[in-house]
């Protein structure tokens, strides 16, 4: 995990000994979920030239989730929200863990593409970068 100046005000973020235990996190899930939609509406309102304020879709993220090959370390019978609470997880983690930044995810999302395509891009982007498993 790399060091940075946010991990020392989140100390939680070492519990974590395996990305299951991040992606099946309820409370980070939320704190994720807030976060997501931040970069996401800042995504929105770069493009647009003007403040927009949106939630992303949990079929987007899921849909991410399940392109990154994550599906798996979730329970069988997991639905839709609840893999896209995993993917919100894992990206406030990666944020917070110092992997990847606003800034860097920000670009991510108002590049060109479909958005589960590159909430795919951030997901393997923490996974590569933090090592876990």
């Amino acid at each position: 995990m790399v060091e940075n100046c946010l991990s020392k005000y989140f100390p939680f973020i070492y519990k974590y000994s395996s990305l299951a235990e991040i992606l099946n996190d309820k409370e980070l899930a939320s704190l994720g979920d807030a976060y997501v939609n931040l970069i996401y509406s800042l995504a929105l309102s770069r493009s647009a030239g003007k403040p927009i304020g949106r939630k992303l879709d949990s079929r987007k993220l899921s849909s991410a989730l399940r392109k990154a090959g994550m599906r798996m370390l979730l329970p069988y019978r997991t639905d839709r929200h609840r893999q896209a609470d995993a993917a919100e997880a894992l990206i406030v983690f990666g944020w917070l863990s110092g992997i990847i930044s606003t800034k860097e995810a920000l670009e991510i999302l108002a590049g060109e593409g479909e958005i589960s395509d590159k909430i795919c891009m951030i997901l393997k982007i923490i996974l590569e970068r933090s090592k876990i498993s």
